[in-house]
């Protein structure tokens, strides 16, 4: 079954899972062992979909300033997983990457682990499933700053084309959709040059909970964006749905997101309009299930 969007890369910021284990009054460690069916629920749905690239954001470098059990109970949980699964993506013919920077506080197991599913796999093309371990957007584009000083490339001969063939796995695409669970708003420091342009969505829903539907159903509110890309006619129109417009006197109440991020104001501009997107996605998907819950019961 292909999907019915175009979305090329899609990326999972799997949030909620320590917040899920609380709520049921289990330490948090237990949510994030709780995560590993729905990592192989959306694996499995994307490569039904026929997705060829999807990323999960599994570890960031700012996840070490966790309390030292948590931080070996998520990484722990991460090498299990990609021992117990790593045959049956390769059956599959998925391709399995890493994205991080090294680091020697990746415990060895972890690191032994995706290297082996790497060389396992490497040949693979069905999809490419990438795993971000210690992963942070301004520290990989930094890397390549470097990288491109090192070499000594002259300033005039840097573009956007050559810097990005700098960053960690250049041949990966730009990322089409962000799906982050819990309903929390933010990137979180992630991917954020390949993010550029990225649609997002926002289910309410914790990661230990993610199921095929919620990943259909964010499939299906892409498929209903018009991405412009900074122009004024839409690159990927699609006849089912136009672009949301905001109700009258939303807009003018927004705070300036250069000013609150200390951004520049174009990129400001278009990370606000994804954000705000993805708010009104999710309060119609939220009053679509109030309806459903409302009906009477025979």
């Amino acid at each position: 079954m292909e999907t019915q969007s175009a979305a090329r890369h899609i990326a999972c910021i799997m949030d909620g899972n320590g917040r899920w284990a609380q709520q049921r009054g289990l330490p948090r460690t237990f949510g994030h062992k709780a995560a590993e069916h729905a990592i192989e629920t959306v694996i499995r749905t994307a490569l039904e979909e026929g997705i060829p690239w999807l990323t999960l954001f599994a570890f960031s470098t700012e996840n070490w300033s966790r309390p030292q059990e948590e931080i070996d109970s998520l990484l722990d949980t991460g090498c299990q997983i990609l021992r117990r699964r790593v045959h049956d993506w390769h059956r599959a013919g998925i391709r399995v990457r890493g994205m991080g920077e090294e680091t020697p506080r990746i415990p060895d197991a972890l690191r032994q682990e995706l290297q082996y599913a790497q060389q396992l796999t490497q040949h693979n093309r069905t999809m490419t499933l990438t795993v971000a371990v210690n992963h942070g957007g301004r520290s990989e584009i930094v890397c390549a700053a470097r990288t491109l000083i090192e070499e000594r490339v002259p300033a005039e001969e840097v573009t956007e084309e050559s810097f990005a063939q700098h960053l960690q796995n250049p041949d990966m695409p730009d990322v089409d959709l962000v799906i982050r669970t819990s309903g929390e708003y933010r990137l979180s420091n992630f991917a954020l040059w390949r993010c550029a342009y990225a649609e997002f969505v926002f289910p309410e829903v914790q990661w230990p909970d993610f199921r095929a539907e919620h990943f259909r159903q964010a499939l299906e509110l892409y498929a209903q964006r018009r991405r412009r890309f900074g122009g004024a006619t839409a690159s990927i129109p699609h006849p089912r749905s136009a672009q949301p417009q905001p109700p009258v006197g939303l807009t003018g109440s927004l705070p300036s997101l250069s000013n609150v991020l200390s951004l520049p104001g174009g990129i400001a501009t278009r990370l606000g309009g994804h954000l705000l997107s993805g708010l009104y996605d999710t309060a119609r998907y939220a009053k679509s299930q109030l309806e459903v819950r409302s009906e009477p019961r025979m």
